[in-house]
């Protein structure tokens, strides 16, 4: 009887170690909305500016993409949408929502201050910023930790949205991918 106990014991233990384990480790970043944010925080102009540049390119390339305004603007909220450089293969217009802010990595652990990553919000969640691939990164600006594969840029594949899909709108967007 007391042999079962110790067992049991012992295996809670080990399946606790296991769940925190395969906890995601955590990356210092700042996130910002604008340029004059992350320089009022402490980092330089130039800084602040090379990776808000390398946000605006990495956006054109990982927002998502709607072929329908009224689609993007249901995920991202009226007036929040813009017209992507990218066509449709058929000539149509792209839309992707505009930039609520973006993210710089690495930031109080020495490591590069790189990634300018883009991020969003939804329309359904104005609170909390979002990667191009929807992954939630945090609610307020400033310097933070985040899940190291939020701090990835997501993927450059071009597709479209046909219909919603980010944020909580809808679970599992139909998408198409076009040309690019």
């Amino acid at each position: 009887m007391k042999r079962s106990k110790s067992v049991r014991l012992v295996a809670m233990g080990t399946g606790l170690l296991l769940v925190a384990a395969c906890e995601e480790a955590k990356v210092d970043t700042a996130l910002f909305e604008s340029v004059q944010q992350c320089t009022g925080l402490g980092f330089t102009a130039q800084e602040c500016e090379a990776n808000y540049r390398e946000a605006q390119r990495n956006h054109v390339n990982v927002a998502p993409k709607y072929t329908a305004k009224a689609d993007c603007e249901a995920d991202f909220g009226s007036t929040q949408c813009e017209v992507a450089p990218q066509r449709t293969s058929s000539g149509g217009s792209v839309f992707m929502p505009l930039m609520a802010g973006y993210m710089m990595g690495s930031m109080l652990s020495g490591g590069r201050r790189g990634a300018g990553q883009p991020l969003y919000k939804s329309a359904n969640d104005r609170s909390t910023f979002r990667t191009g691939d929807n992954k939630a990164v945090a609610k307020t600006t400033g310097r933070t930790s985040v899940a190291r594969s939020a701090t990835q840029t997501a993927s450059a594949k071009t597709r479209t949205v046909s219909r919603g899909g980010f944020g909580a709108g809808a679970r599992s967007p139909m998408r198409r991918s076009f040309g690019g």
